[in-house]
């Protein structure tokens, strides 16, 4: 047998059999035993770990740390409970609706509504089948012997997709004779997933997991209802436009109705506007208008359209920016890594800017102040600036939500706004499209646009975006008075043509290709929308792809 050397990353050099399957070498490793690895990355590629391993060469072997085979870990753990759902409630239909409160908010319709007593049953179940060991196979089939299946599990979902999936054949995830369809890997076995937990929550279940910001551990259960009530608003809105998976909305593209479908979207978007317009132009008290939310979640947009409909009401509002009031250079905290930590709140002369904010609500003037970003120090923009009654302050920023950023400022001067691109769509029942993803790719395209930056430089500073959004925005999320969901159901068919190709110039030489091609995979779902003519000049949506009537092309 022909011997291959292999380096597997930060544990050591092997000698291996040519042809051995990645996840037979590492049973067979005593250096390897007891370990949870999900997949594998080979040059800069996710690979499954029934991979045959034909030639020399580095192995960089993932667990549940690594944010691939984090994913990797959920898609698994939610087959073991469709598994054991379908095994306790063979008539059920389970839908994966979307992540809430550091978990997975799923739906389980069935003819007597979920009880909370269930819930212990549902744990046990998938915890013998962990037990179990059962292997989970990865098979390559036909799609018509996929969609037999699928049929006589009653997917239609599936069947909906399948037809636009130009493909002969398709790999199909079997647990002990369970089938289902996963956009990416799984793990070998259910022996890997070892922690995990369910909650009740009305009427569905929360499936909680390891997270990276619990050191790996299942997080304390917290209960997000504002949150909950906004994704119930995006499912209602799905209802209302007849588009509950990527299947239905290809469909409506297929059939030429999808211009009705823009409409209505972007009435849905204007309406809930002007509610939190009226919200607060019936507030008296309403003074400071605080908008937050984490990146490309279209919160430029949604101020400019705020105050048109605020001018609507009478109110004559006007902005302040918080990138105005940064400390002086030598003042800003440092990151970990050294350098300034212009997303701090602390980088914010909070004291200044509490003090400007109490001059103007109590009718006194203040010196407008101007950031010099080359110089490191403010200056003044306008002098003796001062508002009336009817000018209330729009303040959009990442810290909008932090108490600590007006904290001198009365409970009742301010309103709370949080926007975010919550997406309700998901591929089908069991596979969700993370709102995360929309985010991102909508951040690919508008960096192109409008910063000249690659989609591999976007990737490089996700990471980071994403860290910051942690500390300083969703932990805040559920202080706001009213939610703002800017994501719209056609979005994806648009962005499609636009994020393609830039992915697609991601070498495979980079670290970010595995990401590229991911993204690229799951666009590829989508239908095209071709013609963005369709799309209104105050869409959110032209904020990213270009032709916004609230900003001058360059």
């Amino acid at each position: 047998m022909e011997k291959l050397d292999i380096k597997i990353s930060e544990i050591g050099n092997f000698s291996v059999d040519k042809g051995i399957k990645i996840e037979d070498f590492i049973k067979s490793s005593k250096d390897l035993e007891n370990s949870k690895y999900l997949c594998a990355r080979i040059n800069n590629e996710i690979i499954h770990l029934d991979y045959t391993i034909e030639k020399s060469g580095s192995i960089e072997l993932l667990d549940i740390t690594d944010e691939d085979g984090s994913r990797v870990y959920i898609r698994t753990l939610t087959f073991i409970l469709l598994k054991a759902l379908n095994e306790l409630f063979p008539k059920a239909s389970v839908s994966i609706e979307h992540s809430l409160s550091e978990g997975l908010y799923i739906e389980i319709h069935k003819e007597r509504p979920l009880q909370c007593t269930e819930i212990n049953t549902i744990r046990e179940k998938m915890q013998d089948i962990i037990n179990k060991k059962l292997p989970i196979n990865r098979i390559l089939m036909s799609t018509n012997e996929a969609d037999n299946i699928f049929r006589k599990q009653r997917m239609k979902d599936k069947l909906r997709l399948s037809k636009y999936r130009l493909k002969e054949y398709v790999h199909v995830y079997e647990l002990d004779g369970f089938y289902d369809k996963f956009y990416g890997y799984l793990a070998t076995s259910t022996e890997y997933i070892d922690k995990f937990d369910l909650k009740y929550y009305h009427p569905g279940i929360i499936l909680q997991y390891p997270r990276k910001e619990s050191n790996y551990k299942v997080p304390k259960f917290q209960k997000q209802n504002k949150l909950a009530q906004i994704f119930k608003e995006a499912e209602d809105w799905g209802k209302i436009l007849d588009v509950e998976d990527v299947g239905s909305l290809n469909d409506k593209i297929a059939e030429g109705s999808i211009e009705e479908i823009v409409r209505i979207n972007e009435a849905l978007h204007e309406k809930k506007i002007a509610y939190i317009a009226d919200r607060i132009s019936n507030d008296n008290n309403t003074k400071i208008i605080l908008i937050a939310g984490p990146s490309s979640s279209g919160k430029t947009t949604f101020a400019q359209r705020l105050y048109t409909q605020l001018r609507v009401n009478g109110k004559r509002p006007i902005s302040l920016s918080l990138d105005d009031y940064f400390v002086n250079r030598e003042d800003t905290p440092l990151d970990e890594m050294g350098n300034y930590d212009f997303e701090s709140i602390d980088a914010i002369d909070i004291k200044k800017f509490n003090e400007d904010l109490t001059i103007l609500l109590n009718g006194g003037q203040i010196d407008v102040p101007k950031f010099n970003f080359l110089t490191g120090k403010r200056e003044i923009k306008i002098m003796g600036f001062s508002i009336t009654d009817d000018q209330p302050i729009i303040i959009e920023g990442i810290h909008g939500l932090n108490e600590k950023l007006t904290n001198k400022i009365s409970h009742k001067y301010k309103f709370k706004i949080y926007v975010s691109a919550l997406t309700q769509l998901n591929i089908d029942k069991h596979n969700r499209i993370p709102t995360t993803d929309n985010r991102l790719i909508r951040r690919i395209v508008r960096d192109s646009k409008y910063r000249g930056r690659s989609a591999e430089g976007t990737l490089e500073l996700w990471s980071s975006v994403r860290r910051g959004e942690e500390r300083s925005i969703f932990p805040f999320q559920e202080s706001a008075d009213v939610m703002f969901n800017s994501e719209l159901v056609y979005e994806l068919a648009i962005l499609r043509k636009y994020a393609e190709p830039l992915l697609k110039e991601v070498k495979r030489t980079s670290i970010h290709y595995a990401e590229a091609k991911r993204l690229s995979k799951f666009l590829k779902y989508f239908n095209f929308i071709r013609n963005d003519d369709i799309i209104p000049s105050t869409s959110i949506l032209k904020e990213f792809i270009g032709g916004s009537c609230y900003r001058e092309e360059e």
